[in-house]
């Protein structure tokens, strides 16, 4: 029997949009492991299936020798492109399986164009059809899905479609070429590494070098500041002079004398309200700029998070651009929602006794998603995915409170004719601030109350000699913040660009510093081939994706644009090939020994530990072998070697970054790992004669006591077939 068949992105998504247009409960099916769904909806049957994100992507059509320019592609499966991606298989398997039988196809991926070109490609490929239905929400509640069943359109959105299809194979085109060549270039010096650049991550690199080089031609100028400590009606009370910075000493020097020994008046004392307006809405990038501020979340995994809670019918979809709530969402209802959590109650009560519920919406739009919302479905959640949803709540919320009122008292104090500034600034009225809590984060002084002619005692007047400070580097978030600005980039990719930096080592630490090799790189680029980092030509193409979204542009002629201009770019580069290759290689060369020397060998006379990765991972040896082999074991991840002395043993200390950063001494046997409890240093000792024997509780076998950098614990003897570790219990 025929039958509708419903193909969505993830499969948490197949179950909710199963649940929502069942008729009765939903039949869960399993085929190797994958699910999916059948169901009457009014009577008619029906089939929902499930992807798991892209099942094909661009690739190379003749694969032979690594060489550029290369533009012959086609789409093919992703478990035969990638091979961590061959899980992806079977869900591939099941969807052709279940096409066969089907007359009728709809997509219900996430409506934007990643999710168009997901179901696009499922459709053409696997369900072998021209075209199909395509469902449009941007909430998986049970009423959302509804609604967009019955207003299904009758085709893809093919402006989407043509825009992503075109766009995954420009950055083939751009990601490929970029970085085979300046694979080879560093190839043909002997050295192999794999670098990589791309539309956007060139030109993001740029900026971030760019940002760098200011840092790095900055000059310090020197200035004094004049402090005053004092009390004025028994409060204390502290102040700054008028001038705030002397760039002459002699000046300050001069305050200084003046004032020595004399108390102070208050000169005059004014205050000035002001009204600090609500917040807007969270569109994507203000809501990774905002975690990152007030929960220290990096960009991507704000959106990983995010993704995870509009799954679970918790928040609207999150890759969006609108910072603008519509009336359609139905305010009042989520609101309601909202008063049955207990931490949300007593606020969304407040804003429901209004009589009228009007959102302060930005400027920015999106025709395809309003601004991130809560639903107010209720689910049990803990841990980072809590709060960033208690930060998307109570920005929803105060989006709907009224203006807050600051109030700024600023003292004037004169000290023999000097004048001196003490300033406050402290909340009157919290308006949106009780409904944002935590997440405000504002400074609150209250200033001691004084009038003119009132008496200071001074305590003391401090001069204090500083030094101008270098621009600030970018951090995740506002870096993220700059692509948007200049373009560069789409929502959903930036904080993916950003990391790919990371990850081929141009840049490093939070707040974003630009490596040796990262501007060397960038160097070599602008002297050589200025066009990879051209962000204009990248914003170019850019507008070139909304005109085709827009139908305003075939895209064919965009890809023979980027075609014809990378032929230029890359002819331009294979002719200095040799040039940037040694160029390249000396900035690797200088970066490794910076992010990889440790300190000195502790076991030879001019021996240099290193960071090196073997066959087992990462670990730590003196660059003197053969000649010395001393060795320390380093765990998997990531390793940032450190400066720092361990103050027990003098060994060096390394920074292992992991869900929880931890700083440790490399040296396995040293004091500050030996355990403070005499019953667990008896035990060890007892296990390690073998009087005390400790079977592993996974295969049996017999436990020994080993030790690590972070100190001695008991692993199965069998390892690596068990991997079971214990702590050792205080």
């Amino acid at each position: 029997m025929a039958y509708e068949l419903i193909i969505t992105e993830k499969p948490q998504a197949a179950k909710k949009i199963a649940e929502a247009l069942a008729d009765n409960k939903p039949n869960k099916k399993s085929d190797k492991g994958v699910p999916y769904y059948e169901l009457r909806h009014k009577g008619k049957k029906m089939v929902v299936a499930c992807a798991v994100g892209h099942l094909y992507m661009v690739s190379e059509k003749n694969k032979g020798k690594w060489v550029y320019p290369v533009f012959e592609i086609e789409w093919v499966p992703t478990s035969k492109a990638q091979k961590n991606a061959s899980f992806t298989s079977k869900y591939l398997s099941i969807l052709k399986k279940l096409a066969k039988d089907a007359d009728k196809f709809t997509v219900a991926c996430d409506f934007d164009i990643e999710g168009e070109v997901i179901g696009y490609n499922v459709i053409r490929f696997a369900c072998k059809q021209k075209d199909a239905r395509r469902m449009k929400f941007s909430t998986l509640t049970k009423g959302a899905l509804e609604k967009s069943y019955e207003n299904v359109s009758k085709t893809l959105d093919w402006g989407q479609a043509n825009a992503g299809v075109t766009r995954h194979e420009l950055d083939w085109y751009y990601g490929i070429n970029l970085s085979r060549a300046l694979t080879l270039a560093i190839k043909s010096t002997g050295m192999f590494k794999i670098l990589s650049s791309g539309r956007v991550q060139g030109p993001a690199l740029k900026i971030i070098v760019n940002k760098e080089k200011e840092i790095l031609a900055f000059v310090p100028k020197p200035y004094w500041e004049i402090t005053l400590d004092g009390n004025l009606n028994n409060e204390n009370i502290n102040a700054i002079h008028k001038e705030d910075k002397f760039w002459e000493k002699d000046k300050a020097d001069s305050v200084m004398e003046k004032t020595k020994g004399h108390d102070g008046s208050i000169k005059e004392v004014t205050k000035k309200q002001f009204s600090q307006t609500q917040p807007t809405p969270f569109d994507l990038t203000t809501l990774q700029i905002e975690a990152y501020r007030t929960l220290k979340y990096q960009p991507k995994r704000t959106l990983s998070l995010a993704q995870d809670l509009y799954i679970a019918g918790l928040i609207s979809y999150p890759r969006t651009s609108s910072q603008q709530l519509p009336e359609e969402i139905g305010y009042r209802k989520i609101l309601e929602r909202l008063s049955h959590q207990h931490f949300y109650k007593e606020l969304a009560h407040k804003l429901l006794s209004r009589g009228v519920l009007k959102p302060n919406n930005g400027k920015k739009k999106d025709p395809a998603h309003p601004a991130i919302h809560p639903t107010g479905n209720i689910t049990e959640i803990d841990g980072p995915k809590s709060r960033l949803y208690d930060l998307i709540v109570r920005r929803f919320l105060a989006t709907f409170a009224t203006p807050a009122k600051r109030e700024t008292v600023t003292i004037h104090i004169d000290v023999n004719e000097e004048p001196f500034i003490s300033k406050g600034t402290r909340t009157v009225e919290p308006g949106w601030h009780e409904f944002y809590g935590a997440h405000v984060k504002l400074e609150e002084q209250t200033m001691p109350n004084a009038k003119q002619g009132d008496f200071v005692k001074v305590k003391s007047i401090d001069m204090e000699s500083k030094e101008t400070q270098p621009p600030k580097r970018y951090t995740p978030a506002s870096i993220i913040k700059e692509l948007e600005k200049r373009g560069l980039g789409t929502k959903a990719t930036r904080a993916a660009i950003v990391d790919a930096l990371f990850q081929r080592g141009y840049v490093h630490e939070k707040s974003i510093q630009a490596t040796s090799l990262g501007i060397h790189t960038c160097d070599t680029l602008e002297k050589y081939s200025p066009d990879i980092l051209d962000e204009k030509l990248t914003a170019h193409f850019e507008e070139l994706m909304d005109k085709i979204r827009e139908d305003k542009e075939p895209p064919e002629e965009v890809l023979k644009e980027a075609r014809e201009k990378l032929k230029v770019i890359l002819e331009g580069f294979k002719s200095h090939e040799k040039e940037i290759g040694e160029e390249l290689k000396s900035a690797l060369t200088e970066t490794r020994q910076t992010l990889e020397h440790v300190g000195k060998c502790p076991n030879c006379d001019d021996g240099q530990l290193e960071v090196r990765r073997g066959k087992f991972g990462p670990f730590i040896a003196c660059n003197k072998y053969p000649d010395c082999k001393t060795t320390f074991k380093l765990p998997a991840g990531k390793i940032k070697v450190t400066d720092e002395l361990c103050k027990e043993c003098g060994y060096p200390q390394v920074i292992i970054l992991k869900k929880k950063t931890q700083k440790v001494c490399i040296n396995e046997n040293c004091p500050s790992k030996v355990s403070d409890d005499p019953m667990v240093r008896k035990e060890q000792e007892e296990i390690e004669n073998g009087n005390i024997k400790k079977k592993c509780p996974k295969c049996g076998k017999p436990l020994k006591l080993r030790k690590s950098i972070y100190g001695t614990f008991l692993g199965c003897s069998s390892f690596p077939k068990c991997r079971y570790t214990e702590k050792m219990k205080e």
